[in-house]
């Protein structure tokens, strides 16, 4: 499944221009999926309909697909029924997102709605919410997962409990999609917002490293910015960012030769299949770069978890093999040149035997 990166905007705690230029901005990164909350109405029916209307329709003209957020108290004052989504497709919402669940059938009746609007389920429960819908029959393709993010410093989901969550969606194909936090956002659906992450740990992680961390869980398909605004260097940074393998921020000491540089920076890497707990490694690497000199450096201290080494001139077959130290230890055939940038170090729990890996410099 293609993975997407997506916005959110607050339409109820924003200005519209300001809502258009930074989803501008954003599809000109490469984001094309918006989280368009509806939590909150202060307004009437048709007054309401045309505003989001509005944004929706712009949105579209820059290839953004939208889901709206509702609760069930905006069906009441709104005077609108689940039984009839017509209100929500003449805003233009190619979805919405039920923060509240039914009975199971309900939620399969309403992927059979008329417009195809997608029916996205609330994924942060460890329960057989989503088993119980399949069992009515729902229209899966229509059928889309997302979890809760967490305003409140410290109430947000931990990765163990996230996962088991997660894979109950996964293991159905069903789309699923997660919530990072921008360091610069300040807007969210509530007065309170320390921050919109799915996950605790993500709070106050550069959002690169969120979304790195996500798609390399292998359970979430879209992630999304929680809150709003991010700055146009977190856009960039995520626009440029690889949504379909790990890319591991490497920062080099400054005796890493042209040639550590060249292997570590330049080459496909993958984990041997028969792993080892001491070491990723990248053996490939030593067959290309065998006549390749490399002379000894940084090779008599004890290399720690992240450090990137090299086998040196005396390593006999294994010069120039690339390993990443998962546990501490020494060896002075192998040359220090780099190490994992300490945020980073998270996602070493996801080089798995035959992952695919590559290098960026810090």
């Amino acid at each position: 499944m293609k993975r997407a990166l997506g916005v959110s905007v607050y339409p109820d705690h924003s200005e519209i221009e300001k809502d258009k230029a930074y989803l501008k901005k954003a599809s000109e990164c490469g984001f094309s999926r918006i989280f368009m909350s509806m939590l909150e109405v202060t307004e009437g029916k048709e007054v309401v309909k045309e505003k989001f209307k509005s944004l929706i329709s712009y949105a579209k003209g820059l290839g953004y697909e939208t889901i709206l957020d509702v609760a069930p108290n905006i069906f009441d004052e709104l005077e609108i029924s689940y039984d009839d989504l017509t209100f929500f497709y003449e805003t233009g919402a190619d979805g919405i997102r039920l923060d509240v669940g039914f009975d199971g059938n309900k939620e399969a009746k309403l992927t059979f709605n008329p417009f195809d609007l997608a029916i996205e389920l609330n994924m942060s429960n460890d329960v057989a919410y989503l088993d119980n819908i399949l069992t009515y029959e729902a229209n899966v393709p229509f059928l889309y997962g997302c979890h809760n993010f967490y305003p409140q410093e410290g109430t947000a989901l931990p990765y163990d409990f996230f996962e088991r969550c997660s894979v109950r969606f996964k293991k159905h194909g069903i789309r699923t999609a997660a919530f990072i936090n921008s360091q610069a956002g300040k807007i969210g659906p509530w007065d309170v917002n320390d921050g919109l992450p799915t996950l605790e740990m993500h709070r106050h992680l550069p959002v690169d490293v969120q979304t790195k961390h996500l798609f390399a869980t292998g359970l979430i398909d879209d992630v999304i910015i929680g809150n709003a605004y991010a700055s146009d260097e977190e856009l960039e940074l995520l626009g440029s960012l690889n949504r379909y393998q790990l890319e591991l921020a490497v920062e080099f000491t400054k005796e890493a030769s042209d040639v550590e540089k060249e292997i570590t920076l330049t080459e496909q890497h993958f984990r041997r299949g028969d792993i080892t707990d001491q070491v990723v490694r990248s053996t490939e690497v030593r067959k290309k770069y065998q006549h390749k000199a490399n002379p000894a450096h940084d090779n008599t201290q004890e290399f720690q978890v992240g450090d990137v080494v090299i086998g040196n001139d005396a390593f006999g077959k294994y010069k120039n093999e690339l390993q990443i130290v998962l546990q501490p230890h020494s060896d002075d055939r192998k040359n220090k040149v780099g190490q994992i940038t300490e945020k980073e170090l998270l996602l070493l729990d996801f080089v798995k035997p035959w992952t695919k890996f590559r290098f960026t410099e810090k």
